[in-house]
């Protein structure tokens, strides 16, 4: 197997999301860089992902929606950076395989999450990727992410490799992952412990100490 690519959230973060928090204190600080005085109802638009809303909130108040989008993915990426640092957010005890991992083939952090945390994750855990993808500040990056393989596709130019193995926790890694021509492992967690398995799936993971003797096996030659 010539690459292993990883998802992040619930996968290497513990839980599958962000929390919706820190997003919110996102939002409320790039309008008050942009020195903004929004109604709360421009607030509560502008805390959400609703490209179209944040649009007409930021003419109503007449600041760049661009340049807000961007101010939001700042500041979401250093609040997410501050919760782990804290240890409010944690990793999962399994990750030591991946590390291990590395030491045998190429591995990949391939993300929806913002490409700053991705690469902020990489060294917090002290894993050595060989590739670290994740989105762009921007609207375009945001509209990017899987179920588009675009990050995955992105990752493996940058590896020059065609082939692989893309490990997610949910049913759009397992399309992407197969959109990018590679293999598809679902990893359960306990977030989803009770879903059913995506279409698609390749394996089936109870950890990802599970990895290795799964690569080395013939059918993963």
């Amino acid at each position: 197997m010539t690459a292993i690519l990883f998802d992040m959230d619930g996968v290497v973060l513990e839980g599958p999301r962000t929390d919706p928090q820190v997003y919110a204190d996102a939002a409320d600080a790039a309008l008050a860089a942009l020195e903004a005085d929004p109604t709360p109802a421009q607030r509560r638009d502008c805390r959400t992902h609703d490209h179209e809303l944040i649009r007409t909130r930021c003419a109503e108040l007449g600041i760049d929606p661009a340049r807000f989008w961007e101010l939001k993915e700042a500041y979401a990426s250093s609040g997410t950076h501050d919760r782990l640092r804290s240890g409010e957010r944690a990793t999962y005890d399994d990750i030591d395989a991946i590390r291990d991992l590395g030491e045998r083939t190429r591995i990949g952090l391939v993300t929806n999450n913002r490409h700053e945390t991705a690469e902020f994750v990489a060294s917090f855990v002290g894993i050595d990727f060989d590739v670290v993808r994740g989105r762009a500040p921007t609207f375009e990056g945001y509209d990017r992410r899987k179920p588009d393989p675009y990050y995955i596709e992105d990752a493996l130019a940058a590896l020059g490799v065609t082939d692989g193995l893309y490990v997610g926790d949910s049913p759009k890694d397992v399309t992407a992952g197969r959109a990018a021509g590679l293999e598809t492992a679902f990893l359960r967690r306990s977030h989803n412990r009770d879903h059913e398995l995506p279409t698609g799936t390749t394996h089936e993971l109870e950890s990802l100490t599970e990895l290795p003797p799964l690569i080395e096996s013939p059918e993963s030659a």
